[in-house]
């Protein structure tokens, strides 16, 4: 495999297959602190499996802040492998939105060597629309 610092922008789908809250701090006057363990399917220029952990400040107005890391499983432009994603992202009314990056050196397989940053954003109870634009090293 050569290193290649050429950007390929990749697009795709994310359907959740289970998601499992369990808030770990809950004050009377103040936001929720909460766990989701998620697993959801990539398809598109993405294809195969996540596995990813939130931690979610949730308040009492229907908005939210969190963060996650995903291991994605499957295949990205040919290559098969694993690698994990960092995410960031907002609950504003009905609209989850957010940024993610490749963790460096998380690759593993043919996508050793994987960098990238992207987004996704879905309306509750629909598939994410998702954006990674990515590179080897």
């Amino acid at each position: 495999m050569t290193a290649s610092s050429q950007r390929t922008h990749a697009t795709g789908t994310i359907n959740v297959k289970t998601y499992e809250p369990e808030p770990y701090d809950e004050q009377a006057d103040g936001p929720t602190l909460v766990r989701i363990h998620v697993r959801e399917d990539f398809s598109g220029d993405i294809e195969g499996e996540g596995t990813v952990v939130f931690l979610q400040i949730t308040s009492g107005e229907g908005e939210a802040s969190f963060v996650g890391v995903e291991r994605v499983t499957g295949s990205l432009g040919g290559r098969t492998g694993t690698f994990v994603l960092q995410d960031q992202g907002t609950l504003k009314g009905s609209t989850v939105s957010g940024a993610w990056f490749v963790v460096p050196d998380s690759g593993t397989g043919e996508l050793a060597g994987l960098r990238g940053e992207g987004g996704f954003t879905a309306e509750l109870g629909q598939s994410a629309e998702i954006t990674l634009d990515y590179w080897f090293e």
